[in-house]
C-alpha cells in the first residue's frame, strides 16, 4: 500500500478544540470576540492538529514506500534536515536540525522518505532524547541496514522564552546502532555532517 500524505481535519475534533481555545482565551483575560481573536480559535484548533498529525502516520509505512533492492553498501547520509516538534513538558515548540545515515544491507530508501520520517515522529509531543531513538529505530527495523546514526541539534522555546532563558542553548542527542557503534564509522559520519561539502 503506497503512502499518501493527507492533510484533514476532523470536524468534530476541531469543534471541540474550538471551544477549548475560546475558554482558554476567557480565561486569561482576553476577548474572544474582539476582531483579532474571532477566527483564532479555529485557527489554533487546527494547527494543533497539523502540529501533531504524526500520531496518525507510520513511519515504517513510508520507508517501505519507496525500498528499492540494491547492491549499494557505503554510508548514506543525509543531513541539515530541518525539524519542529512540540515539547510535550510546555506544549512549546523546539526546533533544529536532524543529520542521517544508513549503511544499506541490500536496500536502500527514496530519499525524501528519510525527512518524511523524522517528521512523523517530529509531529507528536516529544522530548527530543525520544524522538532520535524512534527515528533510529524505525529505520533499522524496515531497512534493516548495516547500521543506522542519527544526531539531532535543537533550540527549545521552554528554555528561551521561560524557564532558565538562555537564548543560545542548543541540545545533541545522538543514537548509533551497528556500523555506527564502531568509532571509526562513527567518526566518518560525524566529520561528513559537520563538513561543508556543497
Amino acid at each position: 500500500m503506497a503512502y499518501k500524505k493527507v492533510e484533514s481535519y476532523g470536524e468534530k475534533v476541531t469543534q471541540e478544540l474550538m471551544a477549548d481555545y475560546t475558554d482558554m482565551l476567557n480565561q486569561i483575560g482576553e476577548e474572544p470576540e474582539r476582531e483579532g481573536l474571532v477566527k483564532t480559535p479555529e485557527r489554533a484548533a487546527k494547527a494543533i492538529q497539523f502540529l501533531t498529525q504524526g500520531y496518525a502516520l507510520d513511519a515504517e509505512e513510508i520507508l517501505r514506500s519507496a525500498m528499492f533492492k540494491e547492491d549499494y553498501s557505503e554510508m548514506v547520509v543525509v543531513k541539515n534536515i530541518e525539524l519542529y516538534s512540540l515539547c510535550e513538558h510546555h506544549m512549546l515548540p523546539f526546533f533544529g536540525k536532524a543529520h542521517v545515515a544508513y549503511i544499506p544491507d541490500g536496500h536502500i530508501v527514496g530519499l525524501s522518505k528519510i525527512p518524511r520520517v523524522i517528521d512523523v515522529f517530529a509531529r507528536r509531543l516529544q522530548v527530543q532524547e525520544r524522538l532520535t531513538d524512534q527515528i533510529l529505530h524505525s529505520i533499522q527495523d524496515t531497512l534493516k541496514p548495516l547500521g543506522v546514526a542519527v544526531v539531532i541539534e535543537a533550540q527549545h522555546l521552554c528554555m528561551m522564552m521561560r524557564g532558565v532563558q538562555k537564548q543560545n542553548s542548543v541540545t545533541t542527542t545522538s543514537a548509533f546502532t551497528g556500523e555506527f557503534e564502531k568509532e571509526t564509522t562513527r567518526k566518518e559520519f560525524l566529520n561528513l555532517i559537520s563538513s561543508k561539502l556543497h
